[in-house]
């Protein structure tokens, strides 16, 4: 049986929403073209956030597990939209820095493959549309 995930998106106040999960997550959300900095996301960088986040997430373990001494990792995440509507990510950028002492390059780079091909269904499902294409930074401490 499929495990499944379930998430709540109500009507706040004109065109923002607020998003709920199943397991007591929150999320504001308002249109990518709101003309005033609400603090919410919108949709669109929910997905980068998502990708981001599976990544890291897959990726923090799997380093640990190989006793890579990582002291900072971080992801930036950025996508290019068509012009034409429905604007969808017509490819995908994600920079990886990461820093600590006496890191092993092809350690992360084998890390950095098990999350995307294995271990991150959100790398999985978007790469189905998109182009993701990875960087790596390393630096010390």
């Amino acid at each position: 049986m499929a495990h499944a995930l379930m998430a709540t998106v109500a009507l706040v106040a004109g065109d923002h929403f607020a998003a709920t999960t199943g397991s007591g997550g929150h999320a504001p959300l308002a249109p990518a073209n709101a003309t005033a900095p609400t603090g919410a996301i919108s949709p669109m960088e929910a997905l980068l956030v998502a990708l981001g986040g599976c990544l890291g997430m897959s990726v923090a373990p799997i380093l640990r597990k190989m006793r890579q001494p990582v002291t900072r990792y971080e992801l930036h995440v950025s996508g290019a939209l068509s012009e034409r509507l429905p604007r969808v990510f017509e490819a995908i950028t994600v920079e990886h820095i990461i820093a600590g002492d006496s890191l092993d390059p092809a350690a992360i780079e084998r890390a950095l493959g098990l999350a995307e091909t294995r271990y991150c269904g959100v790398s999985a499902m978007l790469g189905k549309a998109v182009p993701i294409t990875h960087h790596l930074t390393i630096r010390a401490p």
